[in-house]
């Protein structure tokens, strides 16, 4: 009996769940690309028959066209996931990028800068402003990449010559 009821419970939940994100998702269709394009002035956007029209339609290859290259009512920044490329790096290299940070230098360190749009030129700002930042994470107990990357966006922001010549 008690299985059953937290299978139900379980159900509810995910049911519940979907409903929650069906009602905050105003989106009627597939995004962007020919397939939106091509099925635009069908006026049942809601209904299975014109989304899996647009999905069909995008599913030729021209979608991943459209999105890279910003045509067909798709955009970008021409960055990927470039939010997320620094905590990457910082997660894969966390023990590395620690012991160049209390050293202020390091290949690790410089790829970073690098990432983070420091220019070459300004590396020894930054290497320094890591060290700097480097006590201050330690003594607070943040010791995690993702930590590590918001001090250092911080950092540079706050930094009078890397805030001007950081590209971000």
């Amino acid at each position: 009996m008690s299985k059953k009821v937290l299978v139900l419970s379980i159900a509810m939940l995910f049911g519940a769940q979907a409903g929650l994100a069906m009602a905050a998702n105003p989106d009627t269709g597939p995004g962007c690309g020919l397939g939106k394009l091509a099925w635009a002035d069908y006026k049942g956007q809601k209904e299975i028959a014109p989304q899996v029209l647009m999905v069909t339609t995008n599913g030729t290859g021209m979608n991943t066209f459209a999105i890279s290259s910003g045509t067909s009512g798709c955009t970008n920044d021409g960055k990927v996931m470039s939010e997320h490329k620094t905590t990457v790096f910082a997660s894969l290299n966390f023990e590395a990028l620690s012991a160049e940070m209390a050293q202020g230098q390091g290949e690790h360190l410089a790829s970073l800068a690098s990432l983070m749009g420091v220019p070459a030129e300004q590396h020894s700002a930054f290497f320094a402003m890591t060290q700097e930042r480097y006590t201050s994470l330690v003594q607070a107990g943040e010791t995690s990449p993702v930590a590590l990357v918001k001090a250092l966006n911080e950092g540079i922001a706050g930094h009078p010559v890397l805030a001007q010549a950081s590209i971000r």
